[in-house]
C-alpha cells in the first residue's frame, strides 16, 4: 500500500469524495486540501470504492465520516460495527474519525436517519457513556456532529448545552455542522449566534457547510443545493469565534461536476482570507 502525506495533518478546505470524482482526483490534483469519506461506503474488504481511495489518500489527508455509530440509542453498542470502523482506520490513515449525537437504529432496526435526542441530564450521560466506549476501542478521541431536527422534546436545555455537555463528560472533541446549526435556528426560532457562542472553542475541530431545501414552513437539511449566503453568513461569524478550523463542503444529492464545487469551496477560502485581512487592517 502507498504511504500518504501528512497522515494526520487536516487543515484548510476540504470537500466531501463522492463516486462521481473519483476519476478526477486520480487524474490530476485538485484545488482542495483534504476530502472527508462516508466510512460506511468502505467497510468492504475490496471493490471500486476502497480502490480509488488507496489512490487518492497518497495526495490528500483524509477525515472519516460515519452515519451508523448510533450513540443516542438504548440498543448495546455496535462493538463489531465499530471494530470494523478502526479496520477501515488503520489501512486510511483519517486525521479525523466523526459521527453524529444521534440514534438511528432501535431493538436491531436500522432506520436510515439521524434522528435527534431530547435534552434531558439522562440523554447526556447514556450518550457521553457510549462515545467513551467507542473511544476506547478506536484508540483515539471521536468527533461528534450535531444534526439538524424538525421537533424539539419539551425540556428546559437548549441544544447548545446539550452538545456541550456530552463534550464534557466524553471528553471527546466537536464537528460543528454551520448548516445544521442554521436549519435547526429556522425551525425552532433560536439564534444561531448563540449557539456558536456556546460551543468550546478547544474541542471545536472542523466545521460542515452545506445547502438544505424548504418545505412549507420547514427548512429541511437535504444536502442538495449550493451553500446560502445566510449560511455564509454564520460561517463567517464561526471563524470570528473560532479562528481558522478546517472546513468542509458537503454534497450528497444533485451533485454537480467537480469544478462547480471548488469554485463553491473557493467562497470558504475568499470569507476566510478577507477575516484575515480585516484582522489585519484593524490591528495596522
Amino acid at each position: 500500500m502507498s504511504v500518504v502525506k501528512n497522515p494526520a495533518l487536516l487543515e484548510g478546505f476540504g470537500l466531501g469524495l463522492r463516486p462521481e470524482h473519483y476519476v478526477e482526483f486520480c487524474s490530476a490534483l485538485q484545488q482542495v486540501d483534504w476530502l472527508e469519506i462516508l466510512s460506511d461506503n468502505y467497510l468492504v474488504p475490496g471493490g471500486k470504492p476502497l480502490f480509488y481511495l488507496d489512490k487518492i489518500r497518497c495526495d490528500y489527508p483524509i477525515a472519516m465520516h460515519g452515519v451508523a455509530m448510533n450513540l443516542g440509542s438504548l440498543d448495546p453498542l455496535d462493538i463489531d460495527y465499530i471494530q470494523s470502523i478502526k479496520t477501515l482506520a488503520q489501512r486510511v490513515e483519517p486525521a479525523i474519525i466523526s459521527d453524529h449525537i444521534c440514534w438511528n437504529g432501535f431493538d436491531g432496526k436500522r432506520l436510515h436517519d439521524l434522528l435527534p435526542l431530547p435534552y434531558t441530564e439522562e440523554a447526556i450521560k447514556h450518550v457521553s457513556a457510549r462515545i467513551r466506549q467507542a473511544q476506547d476501542i478506536l484508540g483515539r478521541r471521536l468527533v461528534i456532529e450535531n444534526v439538524s431536527s424538525y421537533m424539539e422534546a419539551n425540556t428546559s436545555m437548549f441544544e447548545w448545552e446539550f452538545v456541550c455537555a456530552i463534550a464534557e463528560a466524553a471528553d471527546c472533541e466537536l464537528l460543528v455542522d454551520i448548516n445544521n446549526i442554521f436549519v435547526s435556528s429556522h425551525n425552532h426560532g433560536f439564534n444561531p449566534q448563540e449557539y456558536l457562542q456556546a460551543l468550546p472553542k478547544q474541542r471545536v475541530r472542523q466545521f460542515h457547510l452545506a445547502g438544505h431545501s424548504q418545505n412549507g414552513a420547514l427548512c429541511i437539511d437535504t444536502h442538495d443545493h449550493p451553500v446560502c449566503d445566510a449560511v455564509w453568513q454564520l460561517y463567517q461569524h464561526a471563524l470570528e469565534l473560532f479562528g481558522s478550523v478546517p472546513v468542509m463542503i458537503e454534497r450528497d444529492d444533485n451533485i454537480p461536476p467537480l469544478p462547480d464545487l471548488i469554485l463553491e469551496l473557493e467562497q470558504a477560502r475568499r470569507i476566510a482570507s478577507d477575516l484575515v485581512q480585516s484582522n489585519s487592517d484593524a490591528a495596522a
